[in-house]
């Protein structure tokens, strides 16, 4: 197959990694991509959002499987623009996609069909008298969301009264989120620990990959601002088997049938992020797409050829895809991702920094470079965004192995600016707060 990625981050770096390694893989493009997948995959210069462009491309190049990396695309039709020149691609229609770029949407939808999440209640951004007056008689910790899509940034944990009002001002009056904020979804807090499951779906079958755990918060043990992800694990050590079977079954089938019922069938990869309570598995979110940075380590635990499954999931052909695999969803081992940001990430931060080290960590066993936001300039790797790359352990043994492993190489990597978390992977993690977004 010819096989078309739409991305230039991490999680896309991911895909056509795994994609470049799947027998059934002849050719990959990536569009707009970034240095490190141009190493591995003949890049187009067409941005995410040109959907058009990307739809003349897929034809002209007769590619068999179009994979979407980010969420922006999904939400803007790309699914269904492709569907209307009987093209393959992997991803939700706009329609279905509403799970992820409408959190009031997806509150309202769970509610609906007995989903498990947190209580909430929906407020538009006139409706500030009306939020106050919620808060002021709500318990706190309380969660304050922005409605649409706002980059895994669009969350405030509030421990108390002052810090939900200025939340609130900040989102309905000063716009943080933009037009993301123009409505806000206020949840309880919920205590326990966070994981997130990915299920590739045709719409009535489904397989899951290897439970993830990742790392929102921009400093050691859960504290500063949420980001778009610091780090990731693989597989998640609080899902069993047990557990994902609860997943599966109070999550995963009813999200899915749902979905059937309301008429917007879900095809694709439904991300469900979850906390995992006293009182068992709650939706903290959907994506519509593979997670950033979970991919990172999910994916290179996957035992099978990724682009059966992906394509078998675009044609409805899923059930057969299934009964005709030899090989498990998820192999032995595990992985461990660092993400190294720029200074000052999530906030302001400088661009153009050359990355020394790449060459040193091409060839290393065991050890995979994900480039999240670099950039070629005269003749040099160089920053070229708030996450710049993504370093992954992987292989057979335990996460502690994982991350001794891929924080034993990160000195030899260095950027001006370079800043990362120094407890990824920690078996006494502690206790999520609710930094989904």
């Amino acid at each position: 197959m010819k096989v078309l990625v739409i991305g230039s981050g991490g999680r896309e770096h991911a895909l056509v990694w795994k994609l470049a390694q799947s027998p059934s893989v002849g050719e990959v493009f990536c569009a707009p991509g970034n240095p490190g997948i141009g190493t591995i995959a003949a890049l187009a210069p067409i941005a995410a959002d040109d959907l058009r462009g990307l739809v003349r491309f897929a034809g002209e190049q007769r590619v068999d499987l179009t994979v979407v990396g980010p969420e922006q695309p999904l939400a803007a039709g790309i699914t269904d623009l492709f569907a209307d020149q009987n093209l393959t691609i992997f991803g939700p229609t706009k329609r279905a996609s509403q799970l992820e770029w409408s959190k009031a949407f997806a509150k309202d939808f769970m509610r609906r069909h007995a989903i498990p999440t947190a209580s909430y209640e929906v407020f538009g951004r006139d409706d500030v008298p009306a939020l106050e007056r919620y808060l002021k008689q709500s318990p706190f910790p309380v969660v304050l969301k922005a409605d649409g899509l706002a980059a895994g940034k669009g969350v405030l944990v509030c421990q108390n009264l002052q810090e939900a009002l200025d939340g609130v001002r900040d989102i309905c009056q000063s716009q943080l989120f933009g037009s993301a904020g123009e409505s806000v979804v206020v949840e309880e807090f919920m205590a326990g620990t966070e994981a997130s499951v990915f299920a590739v779906t045709d719409g009535d079958e489904y397989v899951t990959l290897a439970p993830a755990q990742d790392y929102k918060r921009q400093f050691d043990n859960d504290r500063g601002k949420n980001t778009g992800g610091m780090g990731s694990l693989a597989p998640a050590g609080n899902v069993d088997g047990a557990m994902l079977n609860d997943v599966q079954r109070l999550i995963i089938e009813p999200t899915l049938a749902g979905m059937r019922a309301e008429g917007r069938p879900y095809s694709g990869c439904l991300y469900v992020g979850l906390m995992l309570t006293a009182t068992g598995p709650k939706v903290v979110e959907y994506n519509s797409r593979f997670g950033d940075p979970e991919t990172q380590v999910v994916l290179p635990l996957f035992g099978g050829d990724l682009g059966t499954l992906l394509h078998a999931a675009s044609t409805s052909s899923l059930g057969d895809w299934k009964s005709g695999a030899t090989v498990d969803s998820v192999s032995g081992g595990s992985a461990v991702c660092v993400v190294l940001a720029s200074g000052g990430y999530p906030g302001q931060y400088d661009t153009g920094k050359e990355i020394r080290g790449l060459d040193v960590l091409a060839d290393r066993r065991g050890v995979v470079v994900f480039h999240a936001g670099t950039a070629q300039s005269g003749g040099k790797t160089v920053t070229a965004g708030g996450r710049v790359l993504g370093i992954v352990a992987y292989g057979d043994g335990g996460i502690e192995l994982m991350r001794e492993r891929v924080y034993e190489v990160l000195p030899l990597l260095t950027f001006d600016g370079m800043h990362f978390r120094n407890d990824i992977g920690r078996i006494s993690r502690a206790a999520s707060l609710q930094g989904h977004s």
